[in-house]
């Protein structure tokens, strides 16, 4: 099985500079991105939530599946190739490999997050003040596309050391 970028060859490739939004939170585009080379960072209004920088990471690929507008702004950081894909809708539901690749890293997403979350709660058990850090936390989590194996439970040390 190829990757990502192995699939989108033959789309149309865009170069963005410093600092040109790719997507507007709140605004929608019909498309999504996917990521060749370059660095970009997801900004929740002024928050920045994530900078991603690994070849293949796709954006906007929420809003297309729930049909909402884009939940946060995604910004070019330098120069910044990525494949544009317009009528992305569309393309995920005739190009089944690709969206096989999209729902392996958003259910890796979905894993981390849930463990993340079962973390909080086993730390702050019998407390009601863990709710104030937990937004901060999904917004984090959310956007975090990092291609590596997930690991079922806490980073946290729970050694005592």
């Amino acid at each position: 099985m190829g990757s990502v970028l192995d699939f989108c060859k033959g789309l149309t490739s865009t170069t963005f500079n410093d600092g040109d939004v790719l997507m507007q939170e709140g605004h929608s585009s019909n498309k999504f991105y996917v990521l060749i080379k370059g660095e970009c960072e997801i900004l929740r209004g002024e928050f920045r939530i994530n900078k991603v920088s690994e070849p293949g990471s796709i954006f906007g690929e929420m809003s297309i599946l729930l049909n909402i507008p884009h939940m946060a702004t995604v910004k070019s950081i330098g120069k910044t190739e990525l494949y544009e894909v317009d009528n992305a809708l569309d393309f995920l539901q005739s190009n089944t490999e690709i969206t096989f690749h999209l729902a392996k890293g958003l259910a890796k997403r979905l894993n981390g997050i849930t463990s993340y979350l079962v973390d909080i709660k086993n730390q702050f058990k019998g407390k009601d003040d863990h709710y104030s850090i937990v937004d901060e936390v999904l917004e984090s989590l959310v956007y975090n596309q990092d291609d590596e194996d997930i690991e079922l439970g806490s980073d946290r040390d729970t050694s005592g050391n």
